[in-house]
């Protein structure tokens, strides 16, 4: 029986904490195992996901609003139902140029994110 909220099998959004991340940025750890995670990440209007990079696979779903996403330093403007795959070690970060929420998934998991 699984006790900790994220690590299923059923994931209740109610149950998980948002986490402050940076200004106008919080996320919500919403399931993982070692090699897999599921975020959300929300975004007020004009908050910045700085540049990085990191040695985990990242596929990006726009669930709401619009972002101005750059990887590897090719830039472009996404939309609710756009997507982004950002492959181990490359340079990536977002713009959000409205509210909006991205859905991340993370292979394998960032442990740093739940520890």
């Amino acid at each position: 029986m699984h006790t900790l909220p994220g690590t299923g099998p059923f994931l209740f959004a109610d149950d998980i904490e948002w986490q402050v991340v940076d200004a106008g940025v919080s996320r919500k750890v919403m399931g993982y195992d070692g090699g897999i995670m599921l975020v959300l990440v929300r975004f007020e209007a004009g908050a910045v996901g700085a540049l990085h990079h990191h040695v985990h696979r990242q596929v990006s779903y726009v669930a709401s609003g619009r972002f101005e996403a750059t990887i590897e330093g090719e830039k472009t403007i996404l939309k609710a139902g756009d997507g982004y795959l950002v492959r181990p070690d490359l340079v990536h970060g977002v713009v959000a140029l409205e509210a909006g929420m991205l859905v991340d998934v993370f292979a394998p998991a960032r442990e740093d994110f739940v520890g």
